[in-house]
């Protein structure tokens, strides 16, 4: 009976530390989630109602007219357009380029592995304003200065070492006997990495995607100083030209923030799937 009366407290006091760990992690994603919902619902307020009741979270009556002043008055279509080139490009290259390096060095550098991820990394201990004069010399040396191809280089710059250095942990995963059995079955050395390695590693492929896209399309500072004309410039740039106003349109600047934030969020549905992949996809193959 003592037995199962301590077993009875034990097994209470683990469902209320549970309980407990459930309710903290519900309050922390409202936290976390709220600043996000209050943006994307105000991007349907009128700026009046904005000014005269801020505190109110649910809209008195929902409108699209800030969605057709930033859309058409302004014509964001073409800073959304240039946002969506620079970073599905950097994304694209980015992830072929560090998937093929962080899969080379593992397999035929071993020995140098560490030191060669520590090179790499060492690239972001340099703020980001100490690399706008480097980056601007180059640029204007290559032609590529107030282009959209110029951006994504800069990007690619400081994307490529971070997404080596991710995607160096997910193929350490990848054991060298799947590669020998392909090989032995016939299979050379790019059939092995497409059609074995990449499918076991392909959640590390995907979150590397996600990361470069969101920091590509958020970019501002490089986006900023590097690009000059506003029919190249990025959203995040067009969007700072709303608050830097002497009158602000609350109403656009929240439906152009909500333009801002979307994609990420569309863009990360979409693949999400692809997280969750079963790591033994490449070994049937």
């Amino acid at each position: 009976m003592g037995k199962g009366g301590e077993a009875m407290r034990k097994s209470r006091k683990f469902s209320v530390s549970g309980g407990l760990s459930y309710l903290y992690l519900t309050i922390l994603a409202i936290v976390s989630v709220f600043p996000l919902l209050w943006l994307l619902v105000s991007a349907f307020k009128s700026s009046n109602e904005m000014l005269g009741n801020p505190t109110s979270f649910w809209p008195k009556e929902w409108t699209l007219e800030n969605f057709k002043t930033v859309l058409v008055t302004l014509n964001f279509t073409v800073n959304i357009k240039n946002s969506l080139i620079v970073a599905l490009s950097t994304t694209l290259i980015c992830t072929v380029i560090a998937a093929l390096a962080a899969y080379g060095i593992i397999r035929f550098f071993p020995k140098l592995g560490n030191i060669m991820t520590k090179m790499l990394i060492t690239s972001y201990m340099f703020p980001a304003i100490m690399l706008v004069i480097p980056y601007a010399v180059v640029m204007g040396k290559i032609g590529l200065t107030n282009t959209r191809g110029g951006l994504v280089l800069v990007y690619l710059s400081f994307s490529v070492p971070y997404a080596v250095w991710m995607l160096i942990g997910f193929f350490k995963t990848v054991p060298v006997e799947i590669e020998e059995a392909a090989r032995i079955d016939g299979a050379n050395r790019i059939q092995v990495f497409a059609r074995v390695v990449v499918p076991l590693v392909r959640p590390g492929i995907v979150s590397t995607a996600i990361y470069t896209f969101i920091n590509a399309w958020n970019e501002f500072l490089y986006a900023m100083l590097l690009v000059s004309s506003s029919s190249k410039s990025a959203l995040s740039v067009a969007v700072k030209t709303l608050s830097a106003a002497d009158i602000v349109d609350w109403g656009a600047l929240m439906a152009a923030s909500a333009l801002v934030v979307l994609p990420s969020i569309v863009f990360f549905c979409l693949i999400q799937n692809k997280l969750a992949g079963g790591l033994s996809d490449g070994a049937v193959k």
